[in-house]
């Protein structure tokens, strides 16, 4: 494969309900190594249109949509139309509503779920992100929300975990994303952010959106578990978390065949 053929472009943003808060990472990737060309706070929806049409793969860490169950409990509501379980169905009944199947999934694989999209604090960054998706699309981009297009959904925590890495206190604490960074690069000794190892440090933010973008070359290169053929099309309501399969350090290998 020439050095040409093998250069690649991925993008990453840790997505809040607002421009403050929105972090974005562009990563150059070549044979030799994968380098970190531009890392930005406070973006907008233009911003991420702008980078997504210049790479290969988007990561974004927000829920690509909401659960099935969720949808049809809100609008039965909205029109009252009774429920058969009703909201006296009890906890497991109400997880349902709470959890997409792309959560369980991540539970499965690492002990923890995610913060729900119905029922946590990430609802009003879900409603930027299924705008951000749209402008995307207008764009044209595909933005297949089971992660077969120009977008993939990502988890930076549970990607981190999968690696293998010890993501205790990195989303609070400076010191563990100093820990955790040299942790990263010595696995992949090939990756070069030192032009910006400073504001890694500084915002977890910034982190956010280099682990997305370190995780939509993993996508790209088929390196995460698809959603099972008989859960595909909720997946594509719904949204699929990107998982990795493989190690960090595999992120510069060849693709599968």
């Amino acid at each position: 494969m020439s050095l040409y053929s093998w250069w690649m472009r991925t993008a990453g943003v840790d997505l809040a309900a607002e421009s403050k808060g929105t972090a974005l990472a562009i990563m150059d990737w070549t044979p030799l190594g994968a380098t970190l060309r531009e890392l930005h706070l406070g973006v907008d929806d233009q911003q991420i249109v702008a980078a997504a049409v210049g790479v290969e793969k988007l990561g974004i860490d927000c829920a690509f949509g909401w659960p099935d169950e969720f949808v049809r409990f809100v609008t039965g509501h909205s029109g009252r139309v009774p429920n058969p379980s009703g909201p006296e169905g009890g906890m497991a009944w109400r997880r349902t509503l709470a959890y997409r199947e792309t959560d369980r999934h991540v539970r499965e694989k690492t002990g923890r779920w995610p913060l729900s999209v119905s029922t946590d604090r990430l609802g009003l960054t879900a409603m930027r992100c299924a705008g951000l998706l749209a402008r995307l699309e207008k764009s044209g981009l595909s933005t297949d929300r089971a992660g077969s297009g120009a977008v993939v959904e990502i988890y930076p925590g549970a990607s981190l975990r999968l690696w293998g890495f010890n993501t205790t206190g990195y989303r609070t604490d400076s010191t563990s994303r100093a820990r955790l960074l040299r942790e990263i690069l010595e696995a992949a000794p090939w990756l070069d952010v030192a032009a910006f190892s400073e504001q890694l440090i500084s915002s977890a933010d910034a982190f956010d959106a280099v682990i997305a973008s370190l995780a939509a070359r993993n996508a790209s290169l088929g390196y995460y578990a698809r959603p099972p053929v008989e859960l595909l099309e909720r997946a594509q309501r719904e949204g699929w978390i990107a998982l990795p399969t493989k190690r960090i350090g595999d992120l510069l290998h060849d693709p599968p065949s």
